[in-house]
């Protein structure tokens, strides 16, 4: 586990981010209270015809609760996100091809990137888990501005293969979403909500 960030925020239990996501690293750092990272050992692999929903629902819960066994006193944060195309989970590419094959099939459609967030604190029987639905409509990508864009910015680690917060944006015609770091990994209004209700102190 990481040491704590240094930050001026105080809590009467720990925050952890049970994530090695550094993109949810940076978002959490933008509250201003302290807390450390741990990286849950969670499998990730979609049950059979389980909607893209729910499966980043069960992962962000789970990765929570995998880190809070290990810090029961803690305030532990997961999350994670699955790209949906009319129902389809799309994940982290990990590959250039597979990254430019999921862009192929995301050209010129509408994508709901399901972001879950769930908040567990064992000690004090606090669980909490929401959903922030971000819908993207993707413009009608060719194959050469797919391949500039990968080779650029390389998104490999990025459900849906694309950094709406980098060069990804030009890829995109609209996006519909209530809580605006969703996309990028942490819905930050949610969390402050649900790390209050836990018992974290905000600035």
């Amino acid at each position: 586990m990481s040491s704590p960030a240094s930050c001026p925020g105080a809590s009467i239990r720990p925050l952890i981010l049970g994530s090695t996501s550094r993109y949810r690293r940076e978002l959490l750092s933008r509250l201003q209270v302290a807390f450390s990272v741990d990286a849950p050992d969670v499998d990730e692999t979609p049950r059979p015809g389980e909607a893209p929903a729910a499966l980043a629902r069960r992962l962000a819960l789970a990765k929570a609760c995998d880190v809070a066994r290990r810090h029961p006193q803690a305030v532990v944060i997961g999350s994670d996100q699955v790209a949906d195309l009319d129902g389809d989970p799309l994940g982290k590419p990990g590959t250039h091809d597979r990254a430019v094959a999921q862009l192929r099939r995301m050209s010129g459609r509408t994508v709901v990137f399901q972001t879950a967030l769930a908040v567990v604190c064992l000690d004090s029987g606090f669980e909490q888990v929401d959903l922030a639905a971000v819908r993207v409509v993707f413009r009608s990508l060719q194959d050469d501005e797919i391949e500039r864009y990968l080779r650029i910015e390389q998104p490999y680690d990025c459900a849906g293969s694309a950094k709406s917060e980098g060069l990804g944006i030009a890829l995109l015609e609209r996006i519909d979403n209530d809580d605006p770091t969703a996309l990028v990994g942490l819905p930050l209004i949610r969390t402050c909500r649900m790390i209050r209700a836990a018992g974290v102190k905000l600035p």
